[in-house]
């Protein structure tokens, strides 16, 4: 973030000084212009078939000198204007890095199943965004055959998606009626919300429709009763203030388009969420997982270039360094072993010992004494291979 507002405050000078420059040309041109417009009328009406006095011959080298000295000035206020604009080119260069290799590994992409991965990822995010054409295309040039999983429900929701952006709500209706069991399950408001938008939508188009607004209310604000009370109360608060309008009543709020907006994010969260998959495709998320990560990486991968202890990193599957992407980012439990204070990994697992304590099995071992051990915790002794794995 710091790098991108030190390059806007470079542009934000270039713009500022062309700006400048710019009223300045506009605002000479057209005095020069007016001068030499006025100039010619007074020759035109002077009668001596267009032949010069002295005086009127001396008046137009006096224009003439101007108009090359304002036209010099103003090629060197733009030559000017350059400098500032190559200090834009030195900016995103002194605070940006153009070469990212350093952050990762060759060897990583050189596997042929890999590809094939990254592939299905990239064609799984096309489908996810409606891009059917685009993932057919690349499936087909990456000889992937996609699951009929990975297309159809998206087909639906981007679908559902974009009509709500339309303002048009009976897809959206007709789809949480369909799942009405399943969204009550994990006690989501969808289905409320998109009434209360059709409720406001009906009241929008004025008093003649307040019967109709009434009886859509009883028909399907009934069953939400005992979770949105207090919100159905202020919707049939509305009522009273249709006839004057709603603009200018306490509830104009309800009138925001933001709620349109609000909308179709929880359509695509819970409709995500019903699918069983992450609201973000897995392309989404590693890209911004690794724009989190890289000044990060970048920063100890020229420590470790200073030291001489690279080979550290190309060596393992692991990051060298812990890197926060933030708890949106988190999808699995974590162990942290509260003797060596480590996260747990595939090859330093978490062990359940007998007394029910977990501890890592590098603590274990080093709590080894031939073959019996005690708990770091409580006095219980024990074999270590009576510990056991703990899958989280």
């Amino acid at each position: 973030m710091e790098a991108c507002q030190a390059v806007e405050r470079e542009i934000d000078k270039v713009c500022v000084k062309f700006g400048a420059i710019n009223d300045h040309a506009k605002r000479v041109l057209s005095d020069l212009v007016n001068q030499l417009q006025t100039l010619k009328e007074e020759y035109d009406n002077s009668g001596n078939d267009h032949v010069l006095t002295e005086v009127q011959a001396d008046i137009l080298k006096q224009n003439m000198t101007k108009i090359k000295e304002t036209i010099s000035k103003l090629a060197t206020d733009h030559r000017d204007l350059h400098s500032t604009v190559s200090k834009v080119g030195k900016a995103i260069d002194r605070n940006f890095t153009a070469d990212f290799a350093a952050t990762s590994r060759d060897e990583v992409f050189n596997n042929p199943e890999k590809i094939n991965l990254i592939n299905k990822v990239i064609c799984q995010h096309f489908y996810r965004q409606g891009m059917h054409d685009v993932a057919d295309e690349l499936a087909q040039e990456c000889s992937i055959t996609p699951e009929s999983h990975e297309k159809e429900p998206f087909t639906e929701i981007n679908h559902i998606l974009e009509r709500l952006k339309n303002k048009d709500l009976e897809p959206a209706l007709a789809w949480a009626t369909v799942h009405h069991d399943n969204l009550e399950a994990q006690n989501s408001s969808l289905e409320f919300m998109l009434h209360r938008l059709k409720f406001i939508e009906i009241l929008r188009q004025g008093s003649s429709y307040q019967t109709d607004a009434i009886c859509y209310a009883r028909l399907h604000f009934r069953k939400f009763m005992y979770r949105h009370e207090k919100e159905i109360q202020m919707l049939m608060g509305m009522l009273l203030y249709v006839p004057n309008g709603i603009n200018s009543s306490p509830y104009s709020c309800l009138l925001d388009q933001e709620l349109w907006i609000e909308i179709c994010e929880l359509f695509l969260r819970e409709a995500c969420q019903l699918l069983g998959v992450c609201m973000n495709s897995p392309l989404t998320t590693c890209v911004n997982a690794g724009c989190t990560a890289i000044p990060a990486l970048l920063n100890i991968k020229q420590v470790m270039m200073q030291r001489q202890v690279s080979g550290i990193w190309n060596g393992k599957d692991e990051l060298p360094i812990e890197i926060d992407l933030g708890n949106e980012n988190k999808y699995h439990s974590m162990f942290a072993c509260p003797i060596l204070r480590q996260q747990s990994t595939k090859y330093n697992p978490p062990m359940r010992l007998i007394c029910g304590h977990v501890i890592s099995r590098d603590a274990l071992n080093k709590l080894c004494n031939g073959n019996k051990m005690k708990c770091p915790y409580c006095p219980i002794e024990q074999t270590p291979s009576e510990a056991r794995l703990i899958f989280f």
